[in-house]
């Protein structure tokens, strides 16, 4: 029995090796896994459920047939795919979870996350997100123009792109304090994230007993996954070869 956690993969056409490196990861993950959990960043962005392309299709449809022949996947919301909606998840066969979430993982209570929401010193940030998580908000975005939408997001972009060297290494990653609380909030020694780009494990102290934070690195040379069975639990890394697109994938886009 295992049961798999990735996050950040940032799929986009524009890095084929990333999508192809996917792919092959639901191909070749074994006949013992049990549920496949993304947290969120899952692409690059999204514009809404009525703007998939015909990568993002692919990459719905094989994850279609994961959840078909092998276990169920869970999809949590990151934020650059804050607009995948039911659409997206009826055609690629998943479960939406909320952020956050507790599950059962082998007997170990664990909490589940993007993370953004734990880097509670970018203020401008967690002011802009509180607005986008606003249903209301999220409504009204997807009944802009899909074309509107699109030129927007890609400004968004663009500016996180040219603001992300400016900003503090402090406040890009999560307050210790903050996960310190949601932790003691949720009653879990275990906590699993993505966001911060920063792949590790950090042993902790919730309450006075033992806890740990664990961080799931986003798909750029390497690959990164959580890999959890009844009997351990291990953050592992792959090399992602950078190799030329097939005629299939030529074709395709």
């Amino acid at each position: 029995m295992t049961t798999l956690f990735i996050s950040d993969l940032h799929l986009q056409e524009e890095r084929p090796a990333i999508g192809r490196a996917f792919l092959q990861l639901l191909e070749n993950c074994g006949e013992d896994i049990e549920a496949l959990y993304i947290l969120g960043d899952f692409f690059e962005y999204w514009v809404g459920d009525d703007g998939i392309t015909p990568f993002q299709g692919r990459i719905a449809d094989a994850l279609k047939q994961f959840s078909k022949n092998v276990a169920p996947v869970y999809f949590m919301h990151g934020n650059r795919d804050l607009l995948i909606g039911k659409e997206f998840a009826k055609k690629a066969g998943c479960t939406i979870l909320p952020d956050p979430t507790v599950v059962d993982l082998y007997g170990e209570p664990t909490l589940l996350m993007h993370g953004d929401s734990l880097c509670t010193l970018d203020i401008a940030y967690q002011r802009f997100r509180r607005v986008t998580r606003n249903p209301i908000m999220r409504w009204l975005i997807l009944h802009l123009p899909l074309s509107y939408r699109t030129s927007s997001i890609q400004k968004l972009r663009t500016n996180s792109q040219q603001q992300g060297p400016t900003k503090s290494r402090e406040i890009m990653d999560v307050t210790p304090a903050e996960v310190e609380r949601i932790m003691a909030k949720n009653r879990c020694k275990r906590l699993i994230h993505g966001h911060t780009h920063r792949p590790a494990r950090h042993p902790m102290n919730i309450q006075g007993e033992a806890a740990e934070r664990i961080v799931l690195g986003d798909w750029e040379q390497q690959g990164w996954l959580i890999r959890a069975t009844p009997d351990s639990l291990e953050l592992e890394s792959f090399e992602i070869e950078e190799t030329q697109p097939d005629a299939s994938e030529k074709a395709a886009s």
